[in-house]
């Protein structure tokens, strides 16, 4: 005779496999450290190439100007102006990763230990049914 709290609990433990799939699971093979520190890391490099881009988009367009005027002195405090820029921004940028990153990681595990929940009451139903017999 088919059990239909086993049959519910098993169709819900499949539907929240796949919809965690890309989610959760991924993030249950790291500490949070490593988990945060990878993306920390790819964050800064994307905004380093980013910024890097921007700066030679700039040089293209204002070429004209920088080489008609070449002055040192305000080449040196614009370099200075777009180096504290770039710094500002990088800080703000890697600490929205930290924060995204971190909830994420949160919400991965708390997630992680309804389905492991789930995973140990499906197992003591069969446990349950294995001594009924």
């Amino acid at each position: 005779m088919l059990n239909e709290e086993k049959i519910r609990l098993m169709t819900d433990i499949a539907a929240f496999e796949k919809k965690a799939e890309k989610d959760v699971f991924p993030v249950n093979r790291y500490f949070m450290s490593d988990y945060i520190g990878s993306h920390l890391i790819r964050s800064f490099l994307s905004y380093l190439l980013t910024c890097v881009i921007v700066l030679l988009l700039w040089l293209l367009y204002h070429i004209e100007t920088i080489l008609d005027t070449m002055d040192v002195l305000s080449l040196f405090e614009s370099a200075k102006s777009m180096l504290l820029y770039s710094l500002i921004g990088l800080v703000i940028y890697l600490a929205i990763t930290w924060i995204v990153y971190y909830r994420r990681y949160r919400y991965a595990r708390k997630n992680m230990k309804v389905y492991q929940a789930k995973l140990r009451r499906l197992e003591k139903k069969y446990e349950e049914g294995g001594r009924q017999q």
